[in-house]
């Protein structure tokens, strides 16, 4: 018998299938686009019958957006170490590398974000103006309390964020052209902590981050 909090076999069985679901889904609609994207493609990609992928997401906008949840769930808990206790140049190197560890890890992710963006955010609207910005506004917090602690310089939080996120986000949603002018066929361990090294310097220094304590 299954102790209390226990996940049955079957629904853990339904947990990992979806996951691998969504995490199959992310090129497909990088690449195709929502409106591109086939149920039948997906299904594909999952290597699953389309019967059963229409099981677990009854329709495309269903699982669309329950890859676009997964994003960002992921993305917003890189945040955890941005608390009042905690070390800023710390805290903003994890953040940093967390960052640049998905965008190489996961390109394909923040190419469906990035074009949902450009799409208007027709299915991410109400997060951008609700999760997202409830969690910006608490970093921000915490930020503008380093700053009054004199741990860093007077920074704008949000802003600070839209920066990280351009610089991080571009080695996936602009890997193209980044490898064109480095003259490279993939970006490997030499380039991404090339760009992690200069993406710390920039936001430590600028910011004029200092330890705590």
């Amino acid at each position: 018998m299954a102790g209390k909090g226990a996940i049955l076999p079957r629904e853990q069985l339904r947990q990992e299938t979806e996951q691998r679901i969504l995490r199959a889904a992310e090129p497909v609609f990088a690449e195709a686009g929502y409106a591109g994207a086939t149920m039948a493609a997906l299904a594909a990609a999952a290597s699953l019958p389309k019967a059963n992928l229409h099981y677990y997401f009854h329709t495309k906008e269903a699982l669309y957006r329950a890859v676009l949840d997964n994003i960002l769930t992921v993305w917003l808990s890189a945040t955890d170490r941005i608390v009042p206790d905690g070390d800023p140049a710390r805290a903003f190197s994890h953040y940093i590398r967390t960052k640049m560890t998905l965008s190489r890890l996961r390109p394909q992710a923040s190419k469906v974000f990035a074009n949902e963006i450009l799409r208007g955010a027709p299915q991410l609207h109400s997060v951008l103006g609700g999760a997202l910005r409830s969690l910006v506004a608490e970093k921000s917090r915490v930020i503008e309390g380093w700053i009054a602690q004199g741990l860093m310089d007077p920074v704008e939080p949000r802003h600070l964020f839209f920066a990280i996120w351009a610089m991080t986000q571009t080695y996936a949603d602009f890997d193209v052209q980044i490898r064109a002018v480095l003259d490279v066929d993939r970006l490997g361990d030499r380039e991404f902590s090339a760009g992690t090294a200069l993406i710390e310097r920039l936001v430590l220094r600028g910011c004029g981050v200092r330890p705590a304590g």
